[in-house]
């Protein structure tokens, strides 16, 4: 009886190791191969989650290991508390230690949107209503949103830096613009205290409206401070800007694509044919370099300037010269 149970006692300890070595052998297959072997996952591991429920997502997505081996693994790292909330993109080529390990990182999947330079407060407001930004916007009016983002001068024209920002999944659109409207506050603060000492804007939100102006005549950074020239010596002068943009801006809809005689008659605010100086408002988003080049004025005599059909600006000291760029520009020379 005693032999029995002596072999009786070894053939369990030898099936207990042979358990264990099976065990041991397909965790260390388990640390060693990729969760997911066919393509990059998205994770998004929601507020609350544990690091079982974290693993229950990891297997309906498809993800390779059992319950346990991944409980052994939190436990031998020191893991089990490491989750983090957020959306994570997993590359195919993680293995279990690795994807746990960039998610305790913190490494959230981020998103881009770029605000373009020259758009419109219109036109920025349907580009954030479009994105995957969570949208405050739909719920708020635009005085509500110069009250929330304590905008001065009143007007959401002009206030947003055109740059790219990054978000994670859950921000908010007036995030964005927070950010945005910051970027502008500094930038603006920065080219108004650096600004030439001559020129005779009376304060940064003129050299804002000017800068607007500049930002929607040209896209060469060649030009702006020539045009910043152009204008500003138009408005030491008493010379009308005379400036296209401004005019399609205040008759807002009933610009088709084209300028017409009729809109250049048209009295509105922005309309820089019929009344002098500047425009009550910016007209769009300018950039940072156009927001420099308002407050540089390039020196020269040049008071006038036209399309040259080759992507730039063909630009007069005087209204002789210019009416023979104008005849060249409609011939298409």
């Amino acid at each position: 009886m005693k032999k029995i149970l002596t072999y009786g006692f070894l053939l369990l300890a030898a099936l207990a190791l042979a358990v264990l070595a099976y065990l041991y052998k397909e965790y260390k297959t388990f640390l060693q191969q990729p969760v997911f072997s066919d393509v990059p996952t998205t994770l998004e591991i929601k507020k609350g989650d544990t690091f079982t429920s974290f693993v229950k997502l990891v297997k309906n997505k498809g993800g390779r290991g059992s319950d346990l081996n991944w409980k052994l693994m939190a436990k031998f790292n020191h893991l089990e508390n490491s989750i983090k909330t957020g959306e994570f993109e997993i590359a195919q080529t993680m293995n279990p230690l690795q994807l746990v390990q960039y998610i305790a990182d913190n490494n959230v999947k981020t998103y881009s949107i770029t605000l373009i330079e020259g758009h419109s407060w219109k036109q920025i407001k349907q580009q954030l209503l479009g994105s995957e930004l969570k949208h405050v916007l739909l719920d708020v009016t635009d005085e509500q949103l110069v009250s929330m983002l304590e905008i001065e001068p009143g007007y959401l024209e002009g206030q947003f830096l055109p740059e790219t920002y990054q978000y994670v999944k859950g921000d908010l659109d007036i995030d964005i613009l927070t950010r945005a409207h910051e970027a502008l506050k500094a930038t603006l603060q920065h080219a108004w205290k650096n600004r030439s000492p001559d020129i005779k804007l009376k304060s940064s939100y003129e050299m804002l409206i000017l800068a607007s102006i500049i930002e929607k005549e040209t896209a060469q950074n060649s030009e702006r401070n020539i045009i910043s020239g152009v204008f500003h010596r138009r408005l030491s002068q008493g010379i009308r800007l005379q400036t296209d943009p401004t005019v399609i801006y205040g008759v807002g809809d009933a610009y088709a694509g084209d300028i017409t005689s009729a809109h250049l008659r048209t009295d509105t605010p922005y309309n820089t044919y019929t009344r002098k100086g500047l425009p009550p408002t910016p007209i769009a988003m300018p950039s940072s370099a156009s927001i420099e080049a308002a407050g540089h004025p390039n020196d020269g005599n040049e008071l006038y300037f036209v399309a040259n059909n080759k992507g730039g600006h063909t630009f007069s000291d005087t209204y002789e010269e210019h009416e023979k760029a104008v005849a060249a520009y409609l011939k298409g020379l």
